[in-house]
């Protein structure tokens, strides 16, 4: 079980570190990523996005 924990928390971390890098080249805002601020705090919603990256890591995934 501690190996599982240590993956997703290493994931996490990898997906907090790229995040950044995402924004700058589009991804996050594209059409169907829901952007909205409530009470001073700001949501996102990224379906478009995730929905490319879940294709494009199963396309990675065929060929390995």
């Amino acid at each position: 079980m501690f190996r599982w924990l240590l993956a997703i928390f290493v994931i996490l971390l990898l997906i907090n570190a790229v995040t950044p890098w995402f924004k700058r080249i589009g991804f996050g805002r594209l059409p169907g990523d829901l952007n909205f601020r409530i009470f001073g705090r700001e949501f996102n919603l990224p379906f478009t996005t995730t929905i490319i990256l879940s294709l494009v890591a199963a396309g990675i995934a065929r060929f390995i």
